[in-house]
């Protein structure tokens, strides 16, 4: 089972950003977090690398629900999504699948949850 869902648009880097997260919007999902890993490592390391994004996505409903069922799973949350520019105006954005990380929790409650986030990211994914 892949740990993640992927597609590749023609699109700016940027315009690919505010694309997914329009998407993650209307499913829901706010951005919590952002690491610009490009510029990260370029600070931290001094090393070239291409335009990479991190977006920490966050369903609070979701993830209420799975905090009740299970508390240690913060330590998977949020649903990360990232942006990554392969070549000139082809960007691919992929997508945790939380039905494969939930699996290695082993709590059959957080099931349900697991395939309704997917349900939503994959519907992101898949629309853009």
């Amino acid at each position: 089972m892949n740990y993640y869902f992927t597609k590749t648009i023609n699109s700016t880097f940027e315009d690919a950003i505010q694309k997914v997260t329009d998407e993650l919007k209307k499913e829901g999902f706010g951005i919590l977090t952002e690491i610009d890993v490009k510029e990260t490592l370029k600070k931290k390391l001094d090393v070239d690398f291409k335009k990479y994004r991190i977006l920490g996505a966050c369903n609070p409903p979701f993830a209420y629900k799975a905090l009740q069922a299970e508390d240690k799973i913060g330590t998977m949350l949020p649903c990360n999504v990232v942006v990554i520019e392969q070549a000139e105006d082809q960007i691919e954005i992929a997508a945790v699948d939380p039905v494969a990380s939930m699996q290695a929790v082993g709590n059959e409650s957080l099931s349900d949850i697991a395939f309704e986030i997917q349900s939503k990211l994959r519907r992101v994914v898949d629309i853009l």
